[in-house]
This record gives C-alpha cells, sequence and structure tokens, in this order.
C-alpha cells in the first residue's frame, strides 16, 4: 500500500527541512524521505548567504567602505561583501538568486530565524556578521550561532584563544597570529593547555563536551583555571601582551562547550575567567552543526512533519506531465510514496544529489537534465581555485522552483528542486550554500503545496 502525503521532500539538509517548514506553513501535509541523517552536522553551524560575488575576478565591483571590506584572509585575491543583499543585482541571470528572486532569501531566512530561536543570531540586520575561523581567517556570514557571537572580528574587545594539547584543528596561537597578520582591530593571543581529566585533544568532540556538560570532576572550572595559569606561564604566542590578561574581555575555545548546555557551559566558564566566552566556527564535522540539526528536527515535529531516514529514494513512475510514484529502497524491497507534489533536495555532487560517467553528468532519480560541457576536460580549470564548470553542475528550475527540461518548460508538474542540486552557482568560492538552501527551499515547498490545492502558478503570479 502506497504512503501518500501532500507533498514529499526527497532529502534532509537544510533546503529538504526549509522545503518541508515552507509547505507546512501553507497547509500541506509533508514528510521528508531522506537516505541518512542530515548532513548539516558535517557543516560548520554558520549560515552563510554571499560572502565573495565575483570570487574569481580578483576583486569585488563594489566600493564599499563596510567593515567587511576591511580585512579578511590575508592570502585571499577577492573581499568579501559587507552587505550580500546590495550584491545580488551583480550576479550572473542564471544563479539561483537572481531566478527565485531576492524576496525568497528573505523568507528562507525567516523560516529558518523561527525555527532557531535564540540559538542563532543575525537576524538583526542584512549585512553579513565576520566570524573568525580555526584556519585563521574572517568568514562573513548571516547568521551564526549564539555561541560565536562573542567572539565576532567586528568587537574590538581583547582575545584569548585557547586550543587543546593533541587538537591539530584548533592551533590557538597559530590562529592568533593568522588573525593579527589579516589586521583584526583588536588584541588576540593564543594558548595551549591539557583538557583537564582523563581526555585530550586526540578524543572525540561529543566526548569532551559530554565531559562539560555534565561538568565531571569540576572540568569547567579546572579548564577556566587552566587558560589562565597556561598564559601567565607560557605567555601565550610571541604578539599577545601577557600583562594585559587582567583585561582580556573575551576567551575563544574550540567549538565543544556542551552538546546538550552549551548556554550553561559557557555561562559557567566566563564566571570562571571573568569574560565573555566564545566558540570557534570549526572545520566538519561540528558540534554546532549537530545542535543546529536538532533544533530543525525539533521544528519539523512542532510543524507535523514527517520524517522517514534510512530509506534513500531509488525511482519514479510518471503519469504523463505529473510524477505519480516515488520509490524508496527499504531492506532491498521498493517501498511506494504517491504524494501530490515532490521536492528534489538530494544535493550537489557531493552529496549524489548530481552523479557523472566520463561523458555525461545527470541527476539519477528522477533523470533531470544537467547542462555540462561535452568535454570532460572543460569541466574543472587547472588553477585548483578557479571557476570550474563541475562546481555549478546541477538542474535548471524557474522562479517557482520548478525543475526544468532542456526546453525551458517544467520537466513534470509536481516537480520542484531546491539546494545543492540546483545548478548555476559556485556554492564554495561564493560562500553562498546555506543562502541558497534556504531561498530554493522557500520557494520550492511552497509552490509544491500550492500545487496541491490550486492551479500551479504561472510567471505573472510568482513573487520577485
Amino acid at each position: 500500500m502506497a504512503i501518500r502525503d501532500d507533498v514529499l521532500v526527497v532529502g534532509g539538509g537544510l533546503a529538504g527541512m526549509t522545503a518541508a517548514l515552507a509547505a507546512a506553513r501553507e497547509g500541506a501535509s509533508v514528510r521528508v524521505v531522506t537516505d541518512s541523517e542530515s548532513t548539516l552536522q558535517q557543516a560548520s553551524g554558520l549560515v552563510d548567504v554571499l560572502g565573495y560575488p565575483n570570487p574569481h575576478d580578483g576583486a569585488n565591483d563594489e566600493d564599499d567602505d563596510g567593515p567587511a571590506s576591511e580585512y579578511g584572509d590575508a592570502d585571499a585575491v577577492a573581499s568579501p561583501v559587507a552587505n550580500p543583499f546590495d550584491a545580488m543585482d551583480a550576479l550572473p541571470a542564471e544563479h539561483p538568486y537572481r531566478v527565485v528572486g531576492v524576496d525568497a532569501l528573505r523568507e528562507g531566512l525567516s523560516i529558518f530565524d523561527d525555527a532557531t530561536g535564540d540559538r542563532y543570531l543575525g537576524g538583526h540586520t542584512e549585512r553579513n556578521a565576520l566570524v573568525p575561523t580555526v584556519g585563521g581567517t574572517v568568514k562573513p556570514t548571516a547568521r551564526y550561532p549564539a555561541s560565536v557571537a562573542a567572539g565576532l572580528a567586528s568587537d574590538d574587545r581583547s582575545m584569548l584563544l585557547v586550543g587543546f594539547d593533541g587538537d591539530t584543528d584548533v592551533d590557538a596561537p597559530r590562529i592568533a597570529s593568522h588573525l593579527r597578520a589579516v589586521g583584526v582591530p583588536f588584541d588576540v593571543g593564543g594558548v595551549t593547555v591539557e583538557f583537564p581529566g582523563d581526555l585530550d585533544g586526540t578524543d572525540q568532540r561529543t566526548r569532551l563536551a559530554h565531559a562539560l556538560d555534565t561538568d565531571e570532576d569540576g572540568v569547567r572550572r579546572r579548564l577556566a583555571e587552566r587558560a589562565t595559569r597556561a598564559l601567565k606561564r607560557d605567555g601565550g604566542d610571541d604578539g599577545f601582551d601577557v600583562e594585559a590578561f587582567e583585561d582580556v574581555d573575551r576567551v575563544g575555545f574550540p567549538a565543544v562547550l556542551g552538546r546538550d548546555r552549551p548556554r550553561q557551559v559557557r555561562d559557567a566558564l566566563a564566571e570562571h575567567l571573568d569574560a565573555d566566552v566564545f566558540e570557534l566556527p570549526p572545520a566538519p564535522p561540528s558540534l554546532p552543526g549537530v545542535r543546529l540539526r536538532y533544533r530543525l528536527r525539533d521544528a519539523l515535529r512542532d510543524a507535523g512533519v514527517a520524517v522517514t531516514t534510512g530509506n534513500p529514494v531509488v525511482d519514479h513512475d510518471a503519469d504523463g506531465d505529473r510524477i505519480a510514484t516515488v520509490y524508496a529502497d527499504r531492506n532491498g524491497t521498493k517501498t511506494p510514496y504517491e504524494p501530490e507534489a515532490v521536492v528534489l533536495a538530494t544535493g550537489g555532487l557531493v552529496g549524489g544529489g548530481i552523479d557523472s560517467e566520463r561523458d555525461a553528468v545527470y541527476e539519477p532519480v528522477f533523470d533531470c537534465p544537467v547542462s555540462a560541457p561535452d568535454d570532460r576536460y572543460d569541466w574543472s580549470e587547472d588553477d585548483a581555485f578557479g571557476p570550474h564548470a563541475f562546481a555549478r553542475f546541477g538542474v535548471d528550475v524557474d522562479a517557482h522552483g520548478r525543475v526544468l527540461d532542456a526546453d525551458g518548460t517544467p520537466l513534470f508538474a509536481n516537480l520542484t528542486a531546491a539546494g545543492g542540486v540546483v545548478g548555476g552557482y559556485d556554492a564554495a568560492a561564493e560562500k553562498s550554500a546555506s543562502g541558497v538552501s534556504l531561498a530554493t527551499g522557500y520557494v520550492a515547498g511552497r509552490t509544491a503545496a500550492e500545487s496541491t490545492s490550486q492551479p500551479t502558478p504561472t510567471d505573472a503570479t510568482v513573487d520577485r
């Protein structure tokens, strides 16, 4: 017996969850089917909208004197944009932001803000925040976890970074040195300490977070004391004024400050250190990403969205211009779903939503067309950081998020797409992956919900 819902979302990442929430807002019954747990745990937890609108041009065209143009990666070619919304018109016509419209991005961000509440900040402005990272760079981002807030680079208060012995991802003295090199407007230094107890930086981050959550053997107080002693004993790195330690206003740690009680952990450390405490956005996989996944899953539950995990969608049947049945693999058996509308949110090349062979690029579930150069050697550039064609591979959509056939007409009347599976942009270079997921997720989910109860919208009626 087929499982019936108004809207079936294929994929459980940020785009899929945004589409599901958007469809549920319109009153549709929604189900998310995903092959595995959300890829959000493989992300930093930051929500980037647009950091570099012209990442391969050598420099952005904007003459912006805002703080985002004052400092960035010391080795970077392009400068980060201060306000991503001001840069939208400069993007290529095929970019998803240009296709679905800037208002879709604002609506997607609104859905995200409602779902995350006070756990995420940045919604008070359309300008990018500037966040120091474990790479020693300053990253432009639109939304950031509350655990990161005290570490913003636009804050001129002094900063101490603390790393753990054995943790090669967070070399606090090196990070501090790099931040000074890019010209941040504050004093910054770094120290390395042993994590209290039997754990160290080589242990899984979840184990360190659990110890801080439960405050095993007074680990919070002991960690604060070790940071204080390390600076006074070793002097931090060469660029930091040891004598100024009493005046340090904020202290940053690796992003392991609790999985379940991060606010409580930060508050306790802040009390012991007499300074604001924050987490450095980490390289993936990350606890901030895990926390975000849990929060969005809670939002899906609250919205009445059903979630089925571990069943990859493998096939479909069409009835004329509509998808009639979608099949998910469950232990070798095809489970049929018969939704009124389908949202494709399976990710791009990295996520498996787009695949390739030697002479072709394709979308494997619904056989959606994917444009690519005929010659495979034209898919990439010699320069590792060049404008690779493969970075823009994906399906084409219209202003309503409907997947387009090669002739520019909807492939199916009830199929929309969102996130990394959509082509036309270089998410990694632009720092735009999350924003595109939110914008296209909103449009795809809304269109899917509307198509279950009224005629398919036309270009004349879409909100732009």
